[in-house]
């Protein structure tokens, strides 16, 4: 059963293991960030993957932020190096 996290974000089981992917595809959330974090621009996504709209790459990106935002981070002191 397909559970619609934002209007273009759906997780399904069947799909990814239930990852969060773009509505309609089976490119996640998880791999968007990954271009984008390499340098990919908005342009080069979707000329490489055409199914994306820019719509969708803000949506990984938002729906990415509200995740953030519930977490709780925890800070792990580091011990000095000499």
């Amino acid at each position: 059963m397909q559970k619609e996290i934002f209007k273009r974000i759906v997780c399904d089981p069947d799909i990814l293991g239930g990852k969060p992917v773009i509505k309609g595809t089976r490119i996640s959330v998880e791999f968007l960030l990954e271009l984008l974090a390499n340098n990919w621009t908005h342009e080069e996504i979707m000329e490489n993957y055409p199914q994306i709209k820019k719509e969708d790459i803000l949506a990984a990106l938002e729906y990415s932020l509200s995740l953030l935002k519930e977490e709780h981070i925890y800070i792990i002191p580091q011990k000095a190096t000499a």
